[in-house]
């Protein structure tokens, strides 16, 4: 959490987003809080649903125009409460669930005995890190078509909310949205990039020649989550 909030602390000046892609990872579980491997059907705690509240109402006034979900139960709840906060259409996206650990679900990572993120596990019945890897690809290029079909146009001024995972979102932010010039700025070598419940990452696609570049105007800021600020939106205006 202090991670989380040393880098969103270094945006807090107020700047202008004219249109961006928000991601934002979904509430506490009670696997979340026990550090169990979580089964797709695992819901939101109370704090959970407290802290969807909470990113819903930080979202409201934000010009956002529609949410895609990972259908996953933490990840739809916490969807909802943004739909009903924003009043937007939500979409479920398959492609955007965290990775599957098969049959290691259920189990905490205490009594597993190894560290199953290691880089050529693959658990069994679950997902390798090359298929999650190609998951991840293939979700963020659905998002930027999408993004640059509907909303890359003069004068749109609209947001798109993705909601997802911690594991899912921290790597496609290191895979797919960082380049050596955004870790700097970031501090992101110096301090591990964090993305605690709810935190919300905002990308800023900006037209560079032939292509989109990506910039990472916020990252993992739960703000919104400190009873001094969860009625001051934040760094950002309208969000």
């Amino acid at each position: 959490m202090a991670a989380n909030r040393a880098v969103a602390g270094r945006r807090r000046a107020t700047f202008v987003v004219v249109m961006a892609i928000l991601l934002v990872r979904h509430g506490e579980t009670l696997g979340n809080r026990n550090r169990v491997l979580q089964y797709p059907d695992t819901p939101l705690s109370d704090r959970g649903l407290e802290q969807a509240a909470r990113v819903g109402r930080r979202l409201a006034a934000a010009p956002v125009e529609e949410i895609w979900s990972s259908p996953l139960s933490r990840a739809r709840m916490t969807a909802d409460a943004i739909e009903k906060a924003t009043r937007v259409p939500l979409r479920e996206v398959e492609d955007l669930q965290e990775r599957n650990f098969g049959a290691l679900r259920g189990r905490a990572y205490a009594d597993l005995g190894f560290d199953p993120f290691m880089p050529d596990y693959e658990p069994p019945e679950g997902e390798s890190w090359d298929a999650f890897f190609d998951r991840i690809d293939r979700a963020w290029e659905q998002v930027e078509r999408h993004w640059v079909d509907r909303y890359a146009k003069p004068g749109n001024d609209k947001h798109l909310i993705v909601v997802s995972h911690g594991l899912f979102l921290r790597t496609l932010i290191e895979r797919r949205l960082l380049d050596d010039e955004e870790r700097e700025r970031h501090g992101i070598e110096t301090i591990p990039m964090a993305m605690g419940n709810t935190a919300v990452t905002v990308v800023a696609p900006e037209p560079r020649a032939d292509a989109w570049r990506h910039r990472l105007e916020l990252i993992g800021c739960t703000r919104h989550l400190d009873d001094a600020t969860q009625h001051d939106a934040g760094s950002i205006v309208g969000i």
